[in-house]
């Protein structure tokens, strides 16, 4: 028997295999009408756990994989039961009732925008791109700037949440857990670093170089090659305002180019980071629900169950709409039994039926999920 003969064989088997999953999809229907007409929920962990437990004795060897097949056939029925009975009503009502906002660019008056930082700062770039007529107001920490969305202070914030050379901001991550806030847009700002200090220093008496830890990361190379020590600071810019306000001539601060000429620095080295397209992300938090007609982005938080392949089961849910995630960031809950929250960026649209059915059956399935918004990568004009 060559290759040819088990192929037709695994052929004349699906033929078989297919009617019956049809037949059973059909089932599924009928069993959404009677939890309509009953109240009860789609998901029952319990009996789900019980038919896998029955198909791993049953198949043996093979039970593993059997009942990786099982639960895929599972979570197709659950979706489907889901699209029967219209479930996430709570999401879908928010969804439905935000702002629609047809225009890349957001559009806020005179309304401040509050960003982490001084003037010079790589987010006050960002903010002036996104909102070239708004007034900034600059907060010290990044939690700052989610208070400020929060008491009314400022509409939107801008804070930086990934690097393309030194990853994740965890902190950013950790207070959009916390806060909850929607992501209203977000923006890829190319970042250029360069090494200023005073105007009298000379490059080989640099000896500390002060910047914030995500900076000193994207230059690492540098400041390894040059044997300089790397040291800590709330900002960019405001570690450029540091070294233009010390007496020392042998420190240096790595910011923009922007920040030297703001602060009256001299520029020792240009474009000192590690790699040429080094680029930050940055989003627009707001307490308000505003999604872009043409959204390509969606953001939210979820939880997994305790349970053996329960976060590949959810991410599956993902592939089975078509759905590309982007992102997956897992980030500690803070209560001392090493439990975890995922934040997750997927292409797609509320607009479209499928992503629409997926996120409010996902919002009824788990215990903590969170819509963060659908949005547009914002582009400077």
């Amino acid at each position: 028997m060559d290759l040819s003969d088990l192929r037709k064989e695994i052929d004349e088997i699906d033929e078989q295999l297919i009617p019956l999953l049809v037949k059973r999809m059909k089932v599924a229907e009928k069993v959404a009408e009677y939890k309509i007409q009953n109240n009860i929920p789609v998901l029952n962990s319990a009996r789900e756990q019980e038919i896998l437990d029955k198909v791993g004795e049953k198949c043996g060897e093979y039970g593993n994989t059997v009942k990786t097949i099982y639960s895929a056939t599972m979570d197709a029925s659950r979706a489907l039961q889901h699209k029967i009975i219209g479930g996430g009503k709570t999401l879908r009502k928010a969804i439905e009732s935000a702002e629609r906002n047809k225009k890349l660019r957001i559009t806020v008056g005179d309304a401040p925008i509050a960003c982490q930082g001084v003037d010079g700062a790589y987010s006050e770039i960002a903010a002036r791109s996104i909102f070239p007529d708004s007034q900034i107001q600059f907060y010290r920490q990044f939690e700052n700037v989610f208070e400020a969305v929060n008491q009314g202070k400022a509409k939107f914030g801008i804070i930086p949440v990934e690097n393309s050379t030194a990853g994740s901001v965890h902190e950013a991550y950790d207070l959009i857990m916390k806060y909850r806030f929607y992501v209203v847009g977000s923006y890829n700002l190319e970042v250029e670093h360069c090494l200023c200090a005073k105007p009298g220093a000379k490059f080989e008496n640099i000896e500390n170089v002060y910047s914030h830890p995500q900076a000193l990361s994207q230059c690492s190379s540098f400041i390894k090659n040059f044997d300089l020590t790397g040291i800590n600071f709330s900002n960019t810019a405001a570690a450029a305002k540091f070294v233009c306000e010390s007496e020392n001539n042998n420190i240096a601060a790595i910011c923009s180019e922007a920040a030297a000429k703001k602060y009256g620095l001299k520029i020792l080295r240009k474009s000192i980071q590690n790699i040429t397209n080094n680029t930050t992300r940055f989003i627009v938090i707001s307490k308000e629900l505003v999604i872009d007609e043409d959204a390509k982005k969606i953001s939210l938080i979820f939880s997994a169950p305790h349970t053996t392949g329960s976060l590949y089961r959810v991410l599956g849910r993902f592939s089975m709409t078509g759905l590309n995630l982007t992102k997956l960031e897992s980030r500690p809950v803070a209560n001392g039994k090493f439990d975890y929250l995922f934040y997750a960026d997927v292409l797609g649209n509320v607009n479209d039926e499928e992503t629409m059915d997926l996120l409010c059956a996902l919002s009824d399935e788990l215990e903590e999920f969170t819509f963060l918004g659908n949005y547009h990568e914002i582009c400077a004009e």
